[in-house]
């Protein structure tokens, strides 16, 4: 392997929103990808390998390797027993407004609250960036580890959501954000 290349390892978790693809390279978990169904997943994997400079390798069957502590983080997460993600994560698919306006979200938006797009943007020294902070969130490469389901409008409604308004939904409800649906 050149030193232009790096090694990034790939599985399917379950989750309670579906299929979650996870990969990480040797600096931290770098992606996120909903609805992980084979066409996803190959999508996925595809946009890595090129972004990466090498094809990357799927998790050993019972030996997660890179992949151990997120798989374990995230069924936490979604078993209600975690509320602070402590992976190391590479940040090398966000950049620039994107990479600030994810890291602050990170760093100052906590379980079960919600921010508004304008307040974001502000809280990143941009107040007027709301619909560029509704992008960064759109790309944003960490989805429910970098929390962007928390980001919502400031007239309260929820805004968009890159894996779709029932999963922001259904996360806002896990977060206790909003009621659980009655069925």
């Amino acid at each position: 392997m050149d030193s232009n290349t790096q090694f990034v390892e790939w599985t399917v978790a379950d989750s309670a929103i579906g299929p979650l693809l996870l990969a990480a390279t040797g600096q931290g978990l770098v992606n996120v990808v909903f609805h992980a169904d084979e066409a996803v997943r190959d999508r996925a994997v595809r946009a890595l390998a090129t972004r990466f400079g090498t094809e990357p390798t799927p998790a050993t069957p019972g030996h997660a390797g890179l992949l151990e502590e997120p798989i374990r983080q995230i069924a936490a997460y979604f078993d209600g027993r975690l509320r602070a993600f402590t992976l190391p994560l590479d940040w090398s698919l966000a950049a620039g407004f994107n990479r600030q306006v994810l890291r602050e979200l990170a760093a100052t938006v906590p379980y079960g609250t919600v921010v508004g797009y304008g307040d974001l943007a502000g809280r990143v020294g941009q107040p007027g960036a709301a619909q560029a902070v509704g992008a960064a969130m759109g790309a944003n490469p960490l989805p429910v580890v970098v929390p962007c389901h928390r980001v919502v409008e400031s007239g309260g409604g929820l805004g968009g959501f890159g894996g779709g308004l029932e999963t922001k939904r259904q996360l806002l409800a896990l977060e206790g954000v909003l009621p659980q649906p009655l069925f």
